[in-house]
Formats: structure tokens, C-alpha cells, sequence
């Protein structure tokens, strides 16, 4: 069978070492948390704070960003914002993430959208989210709903995230939670158990891996077609 079309100086075979005997780190993983709301009572926030004990639990260091100050995209100011700029570190820090949004009007949070929109695809020539693993949770104050879960799943796939099958939703939050804020045993608390175990397991095993992963053949294409015309440029100068 011939393939024509292939560039062979860009085409490889799958390199089992790298996929499957990288060097492995030690570190503890290193997970992000978002979440939608900034509501003194804050049901996505809480669900956050929780699911940050579980990950600690498991053995993660965990960072929360607080959206409070953050600005509008397009509204005047520019990378250098500080609020912008706290985001942007802690997503260059994570080796994973946990998206906590509650569902308004059958969507994500304007909030939680923001900041989302504030992580760029690239920054200098590094990708900041590529190969990142991702678990999305959302609460309802209603019935139980996936859209916003759904919704953030679009945008990890889009970031080139690795976001991982289970994901949490928490219909009428407000009964599941204390007046000390703490979530109360239940079903729905093991989901969210369940969740950040499988993105802790995730990470273990791609974080080491994700450049390779994620390392695509039309990309190497790509390159080493503009080193080319780079070479003959400087060539005919």
C-alpha cells in the first residue's frame, strides 16, 4: 500500500519508548480550580472547595483563581492586567484543571466563560492548556442538566485538553449543602469523589507523556515547511 500523500520527513512511527517509558515525575499533580460565581453563597464555588479537599486527599496540590476584579475580555485592557496575568501563571502552574460553573439560563456563567476566554491558545510558542487533563462539574438550582458540563466540554476539546469521560452535576444544590457550606453525604458527593479520582489517575498517566501525545504529524509538517522557506530565504539574501 502506498501513501503519496504523506510528507515522509514529517510521517513517523509510533515511538513506544517515548509513549510508554517516559521519565516519570514525582511531584505531586498539579490541578487548577475555576469556578463560575461569585456569590457570597456560591453553590459552584462550594462544590469547588470541595472537590479541592478530595483532590488534597488524593495526594494533589491544588490552586483555587479567584474571578473577583477579573475583567471583560475586549473591554479596554490587555494581558498585563493583574488579574489576567494570575490566571494566565496558574495555567502555565497546572498540570490539570477542575471547571466548576453553575447553569444560567441553560448555559455557563458569563463568569465562568471569562475566564476561559482570558486563557489563550498560545503564549510565545507554547500552547498553555495542550494536554492538560480536565474534569467539568456544574450545580443547577432545578432539575438535573448537562448543558453546562456539555458546554465546557466543547471548549476543553478546543483547547486541546484531555478532559476526562465522568463529570459531576448537582441538581437543587441548594439542599445539598450545609449551613457551614460543607456538602452532605450522598450520591452526588460520591460522583464528585469519583470524578476527581479519575482526573487525578489522568493526570498521572499523560502528564509525562503530553507532549508526545499531543505532538501532531501535520504540525511537523507545518514546520518544517516554514524552516525551509526560512533556509532559502536566507539563502537568496
Amino acid at each position: 500500500m502506498t501513501t503519496p500523500q504523506l510528507d515522509e520527513t514529517s510521517f513517523a512511527a509510533i515511538d513506544h519508548d517515548r509513549l510508554m517509558s517516559p521519565a516519570i515525575s514525582t511531584h505531586p499533580p498539579r490541578i487548577l480550580i475555576l469556578y463560575g460565581s461569585l456569590r457570597a453563597r456560591s453553590f459552584s464555588r462550594l462544590s469547588a472547595e470541595e472537590a479541592g479537599r478530595i483532590l488534597t486527599a488524593l495526594g494533589a496540590e491544588v490552586r483555587f483563581f479567584n474571578p473577583s476584579g477579573l475583567p471583560l475580555v475586549d473591554d479596554g485592557v490587555d494581558a498585563s492586567h493583574p488579574k489576567v496575568r494570575e490566571l494566565r501563571d496558574l495555567v502555565a502552574w497546572c498540570e490539570g484543571m477542575v471547571w466548576s460553573s453553575p447553569e444560567r439560563h441553560g448555559a455557563m456563567t458569563g463568569l465562568m466563560k471569562t475566564q476561559i476566554d482570558w486563557i489563550p491558545l498560545s503564549e510565545g510558542a507554547v500552547r498553555p492548556t495542550q494536554g492538560k487533563t480536565l474534569a467539568v462539574m456544574q450545580v443547577s438550582g432545578g432539575s438535573q442538566s448537562f448543558n453546562a458540563v456539555n458546554q465546557m466540554r466543547v471548549l476543553g476539546r478546543w483547547m486541546r485538553m484531555l478532559t476526562i469521560p465522568n463529570q459531576s452535576s448537582i441538581p437543587k444544590a441548594f439542599q445539598e449543602f450545609d449551613d457551614a457550606g460543607r456538602m452532605r453525604p450522598s450520591p452526588l458527593y460520591d460522583r464528585i469523589v469519583d470524578v476527581m479520582e479519575e482526573l487525578v489517575k489522568f493526570t498521572l498517566l499523560t502528564r509525562d507523556r503530553k507532549a508526545y501525545l499531543v505532538d501532531r504529524y501535520s504540525e511537523r509538517k507545518e514546520t518544517a515547511a516554514a524552516l525551509i522557506k526560512r533556509v532559502n530565504l536566507s539563502a537568496a539574501t
